[in-house]
């Protein structure tokens, strides 16, 4: 279902990169498991799918408390990570429904991703998909001091388009993340309600 936005109603458009922008869960998954591997550790999918929208942090916190593990080898494991990711990108589609509002708005209002995983991943994550030209601007994890669902990125996103909160359209895909949207004071759009990932 095609999503229409009416000129002169907001100034700019953030969006959520991973889950709205582009399916890149499988990606991110796989890239987790090979990360795993060395720790003994398997992360299964139906594990993941339900935190898909935590940052790296509380996904790992979150993993933390389900192997009962403290203190995981974080930095072995985000390079590990990374390195996989990199690997797992053909992986990634992106999500038309959402790819077609920036595309239609594309050169007509500011537009930004904030997201709460490493700019430089998603940076590949949206030139594999063919959708990084589009955008103006990318806010990550390593931008803020805190991840969804604390508003930073979006606030740091509006600030850096020089364009008020209020006056921004946010797209998410999770209910973290629509909180961070709400919170930094934009209206926001649920992408749940027109796409659903194929598993």
């Amino acid at each position: 279902m095609a999503i229409s936005l009416t000129a002169g109603t907001f100034r700019a458009l953030v969006f959520d990169c991973d889950g709205t922008l582009v399916d890149s869960a499988p990606a991110h998954l796989g890239a987790l498991q090979k990360a795993m591997e060395p720790l003994g550790l398997t992360m299964t999918a139906d594990w993941y799918y339900p935190r898909v929208g935590l940052g790296p942090d509380a996904l790992l916190d979150a993993f933390e408390d389900h192997v009962n593990r403290k203190s995981l080898p974080r930095g072995e494991i985000l390079a590990r990570y990374d390195a996989a990711f990199k690997r797992c990108l053909p992986l990634v589609r992106e999500v038309a429904v959402i790819a077609e509002v920036a595309r239609a708005w594309h050169g007509r209002v500011p537009m930004a991703v904030a997201s709460n995983g490493h700019r430089e991943n998603v940076a590949a994550t949206l030139s594999v998909a063919g959708l990084l030209p589009l955008f103006n601007l990318i806010v990550g994890a390593e931008d803020v001091k805190y991840g969804k669902p604390a508003p930073d990125v979006y606030l740091e996103a509006a600030r850096r388009m020089k364009v008020a909160p209020e006056e921004c359209i946010a797209f998410e895909d999770s209910d973290e993340g629509l909180k961070a949207a709400r919170t930094a004071g934009m209206r926001t759009i649920d992408i749940r309600e027109h796409f659903t990932p194929v598993r």
